[in-house]
């Protein structure tokens, strides 16, 4: 039987239907999600960050409508990387009324082609595609579309057979997250299952996710902008981006890290925040950086790394995520004596050895979607719990 035809409504895609974002640039196409705000993408030089951060983890647009069915036309930009076989297409998750309801790809897009070996990368242009998600309930309904967590992705147009209107705030706390690859959501299995959409999930709290690939390095204008953006709750997991890119001593690390906290303190005083040490990275537990590509297995469509460093650099005071474990430990006890609602939880609790030999990290530094799980089912057992650092306070 041929299917019923749809009669075709196109909204506008404005702020008000999209979460997770700090600011949204309007391109020649559409709109481009960012999770810094333009000012302080304009302090950053760097190629990596500006990825990154144009990558919407954690990023959806929200409404609510009877339409049975959606169609979102995206502009997605590929990473290509040369001598390796195709990345996959980024995933779209759709839920409705908070359950899972379709998955899609998006094909096409611009390209982006990364040539590793020597650090140089060549833009390229393509055509949108249009993600379709039909036979959706007739009823009324909030659906969230949540975009790919490693793709950059303009939003060019939303068409549906229901009117659309924005969702209702839904009094749910806002936990605003920063750290690295890892909390970006490298190697999960779609946006909806980075550790921390399932830590949200578990908590029952809205999540806007400052996790940056490769870029978790203690930038001042990271700092301002966790300060200036509204949140009930706050986590900073930091540690493995800094040995990776061998960017500072242990000299400078301290103050580092203080002046990052005093800064986000100015704007959240009282809020709960959680201070999180890295997980179990075997070959930088006592290694220091940087880390390099090893290449030898790249044919496989596998990129491995490898620690650079050498254990005998700790010394004069290179870091390793041992060492800054426990100096993340030491500040936070130190500081906490005057901030009550200062925590700090050590990453091997969320991941540990047990869980390498069980669930080891693919390429020797991102953990794969069954541990992305495990990681986030174990940070909402502790954040959320009764007593935990992220309890609810009444009265």
């Amino acid at each position: 039987m041929p299917s019923t035809p749809h009669t075709w409504t196109t909204t506008p895609i404005t702020a008000d239907l999209v979460r997770g974002a700090l600011d949204l640039e309007h391109t020649a196409r559409g709109v481009l999600p960012h999770r810094l705000p333009s000012w302080a993408r304009a302090q950053n030089a760097d190629g990596q960050l500006a990825m990154a951060e144009s990558q919407p983890s954690g990023v959806r647009l929200v409404f609510r409508t009877r339409a049975t069915a959606i169609e979102l036309d995206t502009l997605p930009t590929k990473r290509v990387y040369i001598g390796a076989p195709p990345r996959p297409d980024g995933c779209y998750d759709l839920l409705v009324d908070g359950h899972p309801a379709g998955r899609a790809t998006a094909s096409g897009g611009n390209t982006l082609t990364i040539d590793m070996s020597t650090g140089t990368a060549e833009h390229g242009t393509g055509p949108a595609d249009t993600l379709r998600f039909t036979d959706l309930p007739g009823r009324d309904k909030t659906v969230e579309v949540w975009l790919p967590h490693n793709e950059t992705t303009e939003l060019v147009a939303l068409r549906t057979d229901a009117p659309v209107e924005p969702a209702p705030a839904s009094g749910r706390r806002t936990w605003l997250h920063h750290g690295s690859s890892i909390s970006h959501g490298s190697d999960a299995a779609s946006p909806t299952t980075t550790w921390p959409a399932l830590a949200a999930a578990r908590g029952g709290v809205e999540l806007v996710n400052l996790g940056f690939g490769g870029s978790a390095l203690l930038d001042p204008f990271v700092a301002r902008t966790l300060r200036d953006t509204p949140a009930d709750l706050i986590s900073v997991k930091i540690g493995i981006n800094l040995v990776n890119t061998d960017l500072m001593r242990l000299r400078a690390f301290t103050p580092a890290v203080h002046g990052f906290l005093d800064t986000v303190r100015e704007g959240h005083p009282t809020t709960p925040l959680l201070v999180v040490s890295p997980i179990l990275c075997p070959i930088h537990e006592d290694t220091p950086g940087p880390t390099a590509y090893d290449f030898s297995r790249l044919g496989e469509g596998r990129l491995l790394f490898t620690a650079a460093g050498d254990p005998a650099e700790r010394a004069a005071g290179k870091l390793t995520l041992n060492v800054i474990r426990d100096e993340l430990r030491r500040i936070v006890t130190q500081r906490a004596a005057d901030d009550p609602n200062l925590h700090h939880l050590d990453g091997r609790d969320l991941y540990g050895e047990a869980d390498h030999a069980e669930l080891p990290l693919p390429d020797r530094l991102h953990p794969d979607a069954a541990a992305h799980r495990r990681i986030g089912e174990r940070f909402a057992a502790h954040a959320f719990a009764a007593g935990g650092p992220f309890t609810e306070r009444r009265g």
